[in-house]
Parts: C-alpha cells; sequence; structure tokens
C-alpha cells in the first residue's frame, strides 16, 4: 500500500506503508542510533513526534518482552528506509510490523530518510503529515496542527507507587519518565517512590525522602509551570536531580531561561565531555530544549558540554544540593559512561543522610 509523507517546507515523499493504517499530524524529528529501536518507539519523550531512523534497517532483531522504556509505544509515527520483514534474534517475540499494529502505529518505508535528516538539519524540526493518497489540502492541514502543551502530563502513572530496595528512600516525578532510570536507582538499592505528575509538595514533603528525582519527558519545559513551582518548594528541602526535561525544569525554576533548538539531539552516541577533569562520555539523548547556560544564576556550577555543538549538558547549584545533567546517564547503548553520574549521587544523598543522623 503506498503512503505519502508531507513536510512543513512543502516536500512530499511517496514510500509504502507498514504498521497501522492511520492518518497522523505531527512534529518530525530524526535519530541516528544504529540500534535500540524498540527503546526509542517507547520512549515517553517521544510524545507526538514521527521519527526517523538514520540507519537503513530497522527491525532485523525484532521486538522482545525485555527492552520496553515505558508501558506504551509513545512515537506517532515511524519513518525507516527498510524494515526487516524476517527477523533474526534469540529473544524476538514478534516483527516491528506487527509490534506497530497491535499498538496503532503507522509507518513508511522505502524512501530516503538520510535526504529528510538532512533537510531537517538544514531547516530545522518541521511538522508533517504522513497520509496514503496524494491530498491536495495536505500543507493546510499541517498549518493548523500545532504541538500540543500537555504531552508531558499523558500515560503517566495515576498513583504513588513503590519498588526497590532497602537503601536511600528516593522520590521520582513521572513527567514521562523511561523505564531505565527506575531500574537504574533500584539496582543502587534505592528505595524509589514513582509520583504522578500533578503530586504536590506537601505530600512529596511529607513522605520523608532522602533524594527527589525530575524524570525526563516530552515538549516545551515552559509548557509545564507547576511543575516548575514544585521544584521551587523543593529546592534546600533534599538534594534534588534532574534528567533532560527535568534538568531544563530545574534551570528555569532557577531563574534560567531555555530555548528551542534547531534539531535537537536524539541518538546513542553523543560525546559529552566533563568540565571539571576533561573526561569524555559518550552518552544516549533525546531532547528538542536546552538550557541558556548564560542565563544561569550566579553559584552555579556548569558540569557538562556538548562536544559536537557546545551547548551546556549539565550544572550543579551546591546553594540548594540541586544537580542536574540533559542527557541520560542510565542509559547504556554500549558504553555506560554516564551510570557513575547515578551512582555518585546517590552516594552523595547517603552522605547528607549519614549527616542529618
Amino acid at each position: 500500500m503506498k503512503a505519502y509523507l508531507y513536510l512543513e517546507d512543502g516536500t512530499v515523499y511517496e514510500g509504502k506503508s507498514f504498521g497501522a493504517v492511520k492518518e497522523i499530524l505531527s512534529e518530525i524529528v530524526f535519530n541516528t542510533g544504529m540500534t535500540g529501536y524498540q527503546e526509542i518507539l517507547t520512549d515517553p519523550s517521544y510524545r507526538e513526534q514521527t521519527v526517523v531512523m538514520t540507519y537503513p534497517i530497522v527491525g532485523n532483531y525484532g521486538i522482545n518482552k525485555r527492552d520496553f522504556e515505558s508501558d506504551h509505544v509513545q512515537v506517532k509515527a515511524f519513518v525507516v528506509r527498510e524494515y526487516s520483514v524476517h527477523p533474526s534474534h534469540y529473544e524476538c517475540d514478534e516483527t516491528l510490523d506487527g509490534f506497530l499494529k497491535e499498538n496503532d502505529i503507522p509507518g513508511i518505508y522505502g524512501i530516503d530518510t538520510r535526504m529528510i535528516t538532512k533537510k531537517i538539519r538544514d531547516i530545522g524540526t518541521m511538522k508533517c503529515l504522513l497520509t496514503y493518497e496524494a491530498t491536495p489540502d495536505a500543507m493546510e492541514k499541517i498549518e493548523a496542527y500545532s504541538f500540543p502543551k500537555d504531552v508531558a502530563k499523558r500515560n503517566g502513572v495515576k498513583e504513588k507507587k513503590v519498588f526497590g530496595g532497602s537503601g536511600v528512600r528516593i522520590g521520582l516525578l513521572d513527567l514521562g519518565y523511561k523505564k531505565g532510570i527506575l531500574r537504574e536507582l533500584t539496582s543502587n538499592d534505592c528505595r524509589v517512590t514513582l509520583y504522578p505528575y500533578h503530586t504536590k509538595a506537601a505530600e512529596i514533603l511529607s513522605d520523608n525522602l532522602d533524594g527527589f528525582m525530575l524524570s525526563n519527558g516530552p515538549g516545551d519545559p515552559k509548557d509545564n509551570p507547576e511543575i516548575i513551582s514544585l521544584a521551587k518548594e523543593l529546592f534546600g528541602k533534599m538534594p534534588v536531580f534532574g534528567i533532560c526535561l527535568g534538568h531544563q525544569i530545574l534551570a528555569l525554576a532557577l531563574g534560567a531561561d531555555t530555548f528551542k533548538m534547531k534539531f535537537g539531539h536524539r541518538g546513542s552516541n553523543h560525546p559529552v565531555i566533563k568540565i571539571e577533569d576533561q573526561k569524555v562520555l559518550i552518552s544516549s539523548q533525546n531532547h528538542g530544549y536546552e538550557v541558556d547556560g548564560d542565563s544561569l544564576p550566579v553559584g552555579t556550577i556548569k558540569t557538562y558540554e556538548n562536544i559536537n555543538d557546545g551547548t551546556l549538558e549539565g550544572f550543579d547549584y551546591p546553594k540548594y544540593q540541586i544537580k542536574a545533567v540533559q542527557f541520560h546517564p542510565e542509559e547504556g547503548p554500549g558504553p555506560i559512561d554516564g551510570h557513575e553520574i547515578i551512582s555518585e549521587w546517590i552516594n552523595s544523598v547517603k552522605e547528607e543522610d549519614y549527616a542529618k543522623k
């Protein structure tokens, strides 16, 4: 079956349909990972986005029961050069095509994904339409579409849940959290309380936590004023850590500014440098917004920087025991360079808890 992908600049690509048959409007972005498509499909940071994979063959190891970042497929549509009809892997449970059909997610293949990627790099992130016939009013539909402001609130946990060990007590706010964050915390023997988006500061403070973490998530951080206010209420009460969207929200709560990037950082091999000792880490990233490092308040320590474009990748604010990183330290897309960042933070929380006692 034919499928058509229209971009905001007027370009149209003709390909073939796989997955569900469903017309969609969304924002289109690209990911440079050579593997990890299952994690990408289930990453809540991709809500309301069509994802283009730059690696040409996708689906060759199928879908398994283990590598999920959430309980739902989060992308709105999936674009690949070629999808593998007959996957081969000892953990494979189903095909990519079948998985997309089950979750009502459309896909298109047989188009030049590298060309689309270059176009996004040149023009910037755009809106798009995926449909199944030449559509005279495609551009009117695209023009009428706007990215929703409530994406971080969607599909999160509805009630508080407790996981894990007997170590330090960590709160994790669900802004669209990835299971990898929870997995990394519990593997360090943390007792993790997962909070819904609309949780109030009074409830969090009453739970006698040792530390608190703001998760990753989709969309513009400025569309979450209630979470920015929540962060301010927690400052100075306990150590706070932010990842990705959480990093941006903590910066906004400190009075800094954020901006939308031209095409973002999305992939599993982004080099960042630790400013203190010039150590380079290979990181997994998925974000379209950045913190303006020059707008951070006096007393902020910049901790990480992106080697490719010099954007801020992390900061500390010792006055309120705040640490934040823009990339995903919990991920291990081959390298596990970032894991030590979380373990070091957990150890600092333990030391703080011990000092209180």
